[in-house]
């Protein structure tokens, strides 16, 4: 293998000096470690904003009527529907723009992931700048034109890759700046895209009420805006990322011994490797289990409270049938507040509960994850007939906070079992269980809900079933994760393979895969720096991740007041 592999090494190793090249952005002495995460929250609070689309929905299905939607005529088909500039779109044909985004982005993570490892992150993140603003832009266009296959494309399809990019653009990285603290450092990062929404929908509420006139609800505009906004913090991040030298580790960080912890190799595998690989397959049903049954909940969580509770959310001894119109809306103002709880709770679990995997283990925290959830799930109906309505919100909170925990901690597991040389793109594939969690957790919990109630089931009772089909599917879960075991030696690559590809990744090695750097040169990068700077590059993510929560923070206080 070494002699197969010895005559392209140097061409590899050779620095192509391109302002985007992997070469450019390998830390140097005095570089702190601390601005990387900044750097990959600036592009994940960006791409969030897909968690967020929805606040278009309704301005969009009116872009024509402006105050009324104008319905388009029976005999139109399909092609004649999203050509049509004279007629409304439905919001359920502009929500297919929710199933383009987190397809794409499964499937783009998955074919570009082993090249992001090869080009480095801020290629990756500029790339996804580019594919996520201009599908904004794109977007914009088809407002303009009035052709909803635009916005399919633009933000749907072009956008959708842009997701996946810069959503693994940093995962290798950051773990290999933070190996003594795997889970927190990919904890703050994907909190970011959780956190997205919460600060693009209130700005792009304020953007459309802002550009909104007699003959524009403001669509246009806000995309233009915000494609503007999220490409300046999305290059800002991209040019701020930097990757640690081979062979590099925290100043004073011991590894531990393999002993100590059989689930974490010393190895590692190569990402063609992974499809035959069973770990990976179990990995894959423990997040898409997770994910299903958390996203069919975020999904119908604002009619669940309303139909489960009814009048009681007001005070009111009476069925959600049963409601005026004044009544409806002051319940679905509450259930907006829950919807708030539930987001926030998202975003602070995958940041708490990446962290508490550094010290439970990553298989203890998803056992954890599937555990309480079986518990959680299988008490809901209870407490939805014995009308506990604090009891049910916290219960909910609890388990959106393990749905956005398994997001947060599966990158730090994948890099325990299968090392870190290629983590970023084995997660990209991985990433195809999220595409499958899309699409089987809204089916179960909304085809049952339909189902029940053309039974004529109360609307109060429509969602028993779905919370213990739910429950089951968390078991299963379970079942999987602790099926997982440690990798067999068999898959790593060997020391000329593991070689090969770090130079292949542009990495300053020697024809054994060693660092040319000296211990020396290495204890000075991680730390220090200007101060100032870093104070700077986390303001300038974390003011706008407060002003978001805030926000959200408002809508929630309506249910306790």
């Amino acid at each position: 293998m070494a002699n197969s592999t010895a005559a392209p090494l140097p061409a590899a190793a050779a620095p192509s000096g391109g302002l985007l090249s992997k070469e450019r952005i390998i830390a140097k002495a005095g570089f702190n470690r601390w601005l990387v995460p900044p750097a990959a929250l600036a592009i994940h609070l960006c791409i969030g904003m897909a968690y967020g689309f929805s606040v278009f929905w309704l301005p969009l299905s009116m872009a024509v009527g402006i105050n009324a939607p104008v319905a388009c005529g029976p005999e139109m088909g399909f092609f004649a529907r999203i050509t049509s500039a004279s007629c409304d779109w439905q919001i359920s044909e502009l929500q297919w723009m929710y199933t383009l985004f987190f397809v794409l982005l499964g499937c783009s993570a998955a074919i570009w992931g082993g090249w992001l490892e090869r080009v480095g992150p801020r290629k990756a993140g500029f790339v996804a700048a580019l594919c996520w603003c201009g599908g904004l832009l794109i977007s914009a266009l088809g407002v303009h034109l009035h052709q909803i296959w635009m916005l399919w494309l633009g933000s749907g399809v072009i956008g959708g890759i842009g997701l996946g990019l810069g959503y693994i653009s940093p995962v290798s990285t950051l773990i290999k700046w933070f190996p003594d603290r795997r889970g927190m450092a990919t904890g703050m990062a994907i909190m970011g895209f959780g956190g997205g929404a919460l600060i693009g929908s209130p700005l792009a509420d304020m953007l459309m009420r802002h550009f909104a006139t007699p003959t524009s609800v403001g669509v246009k505009e806000t995309f233009l805006v915000m494609a503007v906004v999220y490409f300046v913090f999305m290059m800002a991040g991209a040019f701020g990322y930097r990757v640690p030298p081979t062979g590099w580790k925290p100043r004073g960080w011991t590894p531990p011994p393999a002993s100590n912890n059989a689930m974490i190799t010393q190895g590692h595998v190569h990402v063609k490797k992974v499809w035959g690989i069973p770990q990976f397959w179990l990995v894959w049903a423990v997040l898409c289990l997770n994910v299903s049954a958390g996203i069919g909940v975020l999904g119908l969580a604002s009619p669940m409270l309303q139909e489960m509770f009814g009048g009681r959310l007001i005070g009111v001894d009476a069925g959600f049938g049963d409601l005026s119109g004044e009544q409806l809306s002051a319940i679905a103002a509450i259930a907006a507040g829950f919807v708030g709880m539930l987001s926030l709770a998202n975003i602070v679990g995958r940041f708490f509960w990446a962290s508490m995997s550094d010290k439970f283990g990553r298989k203890l925290t998803y056992s954890i994850f599937f555990v309480l959830g079986i518990a959680l799930y299988a008490a809901a109906p209870t407490l939805g007939n014995a009308g506990s309505i604090a009891l049910f919100v916290i219960a909910f909170c609890v388990i959106l906070s393990m749905y956005g925990g398994g997001f947060a901690t599966v990158p730090a597991y994948l890099a325990d079992l299968f090392g870190t040389q290629h983590v970023g793109a084995i997660h990209g594939r991985l990433l195809t269980a999220w595409a499958a969690a899309g699409i089987l957790g809204p089916l179960v919990i909304g085809h049952m809900r339909e189902y029940q109630l053309s039974l004529g089931m109360p609307p109060s009772q429509v969602y028993n079933t779905t919370m213990y089909i739910l429950a089951g599917m968390l078991a299963l879960g379970l079942v999987c994760n602790l099926l997982v075991r440690p990798v067999n030696a068999k898959y790593f690559m060997t020391p000329e393979e593991l070689a090969h590809e770090k130079q292949l990744a542009h990495e300053k090695v020697d024809a054994s895969g060693k660092s040319l750097l000296s211990q020396d040169d290495m204890d000075r990068i991680g730390s220090g720096g200007n101060p100032l700077l870093v104070a700077f590059c986390w303001a300038a993510v974390g003011i706008p991740l407060a002003f978001g929560i805030w926000k959200t923070l408002e809508k929630a206080l309506v249910l306790f007041s």
